[in-house]
């Protein structure tokens, strides 16, 4: 195995480990949002105008998305190629969801909205590579 090979196949485990970390911590910051939504309103920015319904729908909606992220990134620490388009599909989701949840908390939205970019990126570009022994 040549050095630019394993260095390729160094980095690549690395965005893997870094998509699967990021994507739990974004599926547990979206199940705490949407548990918070649920349960005290008032926590998020008042007068909030959304795009359909209220906060209570999108605290649905979140908090399932943010379960669907977890067990997503649960399958891409096992490898399977399935668990990666899984986690991609998690994290567009995801994205979407924290790009429409906005209106209630806007910083935190954004920045979690950039760790789903970025695990999308890293499960695209890196997660079709096979760990060898």
């Amino acid at each position: 195995m040549t050095t630019a090979a394993y260095e390729g196949e160094e980095r690549g485990v690395g965005w893997l480990v870094f998509a699967a970390s990021m994507l739990g911590l974004a599926g547990i910051f979206a199940v705490i949002d949407g548990i918070v939504a649920l349960a005290r309103s008032k926590f998020y920015t008042a007068n909030a105008v959304y795009v359909f319904s209220d906060l209570r729908t999108w605290g649905w909606i979140i908090l399932v998305v943010g379960v669907l992220a977890i067990v997503a990134a649960m399958g891409v620490l096992s490898g399977s190629s399935f668990a990666r388009w899984f986690g991609i599909i998690a994290a567009a989701l995801n994205a979407i969801g924290q790009f429409m949840f906005i209106q209630a908390y806007p910083w935190w939205s954004a920045i979690v909205f950039a760790c789903c970019v970025l695990v999308i990126y890293a499960l695209a570009a890196y997660g079709g590579q096979r760990r060898t022994a």
